[in-house]
């Protein structure tokens, strides 16, 4: 089978072979022909397009001798007895009659095996190479439209004149990017580019005859010299700032043009704080290490190792110490986006309870001969200290216990919709009591929840919300206990218009008051809607939010009690929703302390002494007024009353090319219209360049309309009265 594959391959070799012998000449032919017609850039692109398609045709004529091809080859010549399929068939596949008959093949082939590969086109090959060199001759031996350049050179100052103005027959730019870019030389046609800072130019021109001289003229007046070289008129230079340019020749050539030269200067890094997400991060007690992890980018490349730089501050008030360490970090990632990772082991810095650890990157990249660096934001580690641990632990245990007050209403869903399901069986004086029953825990529920807003208690004086209260989500029986209406009293005392007991016994006679405690005397003589602490629990939205609940709970209640229960789901669900957003909103606790303000000093009141008080108003900086020469070129420009000095804006336009929005854009502009002064389209263009560049006006205060007869009586009526 491996003489079989052997001579396969020989004949697609020979087969590509054949082609592109036969496609030789003529690529040669149409290369040189091009080459004294349209000139050498245009001839290597037709001699590789050429050679790129005698390839691919070369190669698809070879995958044209398949496995199919093979077969009819092989059952032609006779070796294979009829029987060349069975050599591509999966043997497992095959009967014992046919593989024998496959291995008998196999053996015959390896003894002999025929000539496979397609015969030489002699005549073909030698008639190609025969027309192919003879257009060969005839491109060589054809005189050049064109005058050479040596008669060109000694001829007389008149002949040059007659032979018109020169014109480029080809040009080449060369650029070598600064090493640290990491970029490729790239050689371009164009002249316009777009380079880095530091990269090296060459350029390579070539004229239909040699001019006496040439050079490039830059547009702030600096001139680069072409010398000649084989044909070649060549320059170099090291571009370090945008420029505009133009090739200028004596004598002039026939099309002059500007060619723009970009420079793309190299930024700084950028380093990015991927873990930790915030800049300022709280520790745990008992925390021992801390993950960072950077990301650093540059358009080139940063350098693999950088430097993470460690504070620790340690101390409270005015005694505190700083630590300084750094540590260098390998990166890991592509050249511009580089990643580093490290655990800091704050045991190993000292770090203690109430201490600061503060981290920075500072990565730096492959600029040459002096590397930028670019430093990450500080991310700061606070260690906490035993009173902060504390204080944390209580405020956790506070927002753990709060929810617990609010875990009924879900309850009372699941009753309403058991309800609903059992309306069938059920009498209709049954479900309505069973409505009305589930309509008295919602009641229940509303007023536990209004203890919270400080709302008038419907039953009898209860004590400020503790976390002594009811966490089930079943009512309890004392709720049903206390729960009475506006026009009942409680036993044995007077009451007032809200229904509390201001001077009677307390709710629960067996148990004598207890001298001094805060809920026996609030039982006694106060309002646990008056209780500052009660009422002002919670933030202004979380009330508001809780108050929306209140409101559907009424009206899911009003529903129960009339036995309409489907009714009354809706405003139930969404007592539900307000609920569950007042469970996960934020707590914040404040401490009570009064203002510390300055003494007030009795002395100096209403005596009108103004000594000490600086000035309130705000000073208005200047603002610096327009160049009034550029402001006359502009209305020149638009006038056409004469041509501007042009000399004065590319002056102008050299000295704030740093604060314009686009310096060349302007200079392109003044150097068309000193190129071609009567050109309209290059006035206007140059007109609103300028327009760009000159100050906005500052918006100007609406004056006030004329008064009409009317207000102009009142007015003058006003200036008579004395």
């Amino acid at each position: 089978m491996t003489t079989l594959q052997h001579a396969w391959h020989g004949a697609r070799r020979r087969r590509a072979l054949i082609i592109l012998l036969l496609g030789l000449p003529w690529a040669l032919a149409a290369t040189l022909l091009t080459l004294r017609l349209a000139g050498f850039d245009i001839a290597c692109v037709v001699g590789t397009a050429s050679l790129l398609a005698c390839a691919a045709f070369a190669t698809a004529r070879a995958r044209q001798l398949d496995r199919q091809w093979l077969q009819r080859q092989l059952d032609g010549s006779g070796a294979s007895e009829d029987s060349a399929d069975l050599l591509f068939a999966d043997a497992p596949t095959l009967n014992p009659l046919q593989q024998r008959q496959r291995a008998h093949v196999l053996a015959t082939l390896e003894r002999a095996m025929p000539e496979l590969r397609p015969r030489w086109p002699r005549g073909a090959l030698a008639l190609c190479w025969i027309a192919g060199l003879a257009i060969v001759v005839l491109a060589l031996g054809w005189p050049r439209s064109n005058p050479a350049s040596a008669p060109a050179r000694t001829s007389a100052p008149g002949s040059t004149a007659a032979a018109g103005p020169l014109r480029l027959q080809s040009t080449r730019l060369r650029i070598d990017a600064p090493a640290y870019t990491g970029q490729a030389t790239l050689t371009q046609n164009a002249l316009d580019a777009k380079v880095a800072a530091d990269s090296r130019l060459s350029w390579s021109l070539r004229f239909d005859r040699a001019p006496d001289k040439a050079w490039l003229q830059f547009h702030d007046g600096r001139r680069l010299p072409l010398s000649e070289h084989e044909g070649q008129w060549q320059a170099q230079d090291v571009a370090r700032t945008p420029v505009l340019y133009r090739v200028v020749s004596e004598p002039a050539l026939a099309e002059t043009r500007l060619h723009r030269l970009d420079v793309v200067a190299d930024r700084a890094p950028s380093v990015r704080v991927l873990e930790p997400a915030a800049s300022l991060v709280l520790g745990t007690p008992g925390q021992r290490q801390w993950a960072l992890r950077f990301e650093a980018g540059d358009d080139y490349g940063v350098a693999a190792q950088a430097t993470l730089s460690i504070t620790t501050t340690q101390g409270s008030g005015e005694n505190i110490t700083f630590v300084k360490r750094s540590v260098t970090l390998a990166g890991s990632g592509e050249a511009t986006a580089r990643r580093f990772t490290h655990t800091l082991d704050l045991a190993a810095l000292g770090a203690q309870p109430g201490n600061d650890v503060i981290a920075q990157l500072e990565v730096r990249d492959n600029h040459a001969p002096t590397p930028q660096t670019g430093r990450s934001s500080s991310v700061i580690l606070r260690l906490p200290s035993a009173e902060v641990a504390l204080g944390a632990e209580l405020e956790g245990r506070i927002k753990k216990t709060l929810p617990a007050y609010f875990r009924s209403q879900r309850q009372i869903i699941i009753d309403a919709e058991a309800l609903i399901r059992q309306r069938r069986s059920l009498a209709a004086e049954d479900f309505v009591k069973r409505s009305d029953a589930i309509g008295v825990d919602q009641r229940i529920l509303r007023l536990r929840y209004g203890q919270f807003l400080g709302e008038e208690s419907e039953g009898a004086p209860k004590p400020p919300p503790t976390s002594d209260l009811p966490t089930s989500d079943t009512p309890t029986a004392d709720d049903h206990d206390h729960d009475d209406d506006h026009d009942h009293g409680a036993d044995g005392g007077a009451h007032d218009a809200h229904g509390h007991d201001h001077g009677g016994k307390a709710a629960n006679a067996d148990t004598p008051p207890v001298f001094g405690s805060a809920t026996d005397v609030l039982s006694e003589y106060g309002h646990t809607h008056d209780h500052a602490e009660a009422a002002t629990l919670l933030d202004p939205q979380t009330r508001a939010t809780l108050k929306a609940a209140l409101d559907q709970m009424w009206s899911a209640e009003g529903e129960l009690r009339q036995g309409r229960p489907e009714q009354a789901l809706p405003f139930a669900y969404k007592a539900l929703g307000f609920i569950k957003q007042v469970q996960q909103a934020e707590r914040i606790y404040l401490a009570r302390v009064g203002p510390e303000l300055p003494p007030i000093d009795e002395g100096r009141r209403l005596g009108g002494d103004r000594a000490g008080l600086a000035s309130r108003e705000l000073p208005l900086a200047a603002r610096t007024p327009p160049d009034p020469a550029i402001v006359e070129a502009w209305q020149r420009l638009g006038d056409d009353t004469g041509a501007p000095d042009l000399d004065a804006l590319a002056t102008w336009q050299q000295r704030n090319a740093a604060y314009l929005p686009d310096a060349l854009d302007l200079a392109a502009a003044i150097e068309q219209l000193r190129i071609e002064p009567g050109c309209r389209d290059c006035r206007q263009r140059l007109r609103a360049q300028l327009w760009r560049a000159l100050q906005r006006p500052l918006p100007q205060p609406m004056r006030r309309p004329a008064a009409d007869a009317m207000g102009q009586r009142y007015l003058d009526a006003l200036e008579a009265q004395p």
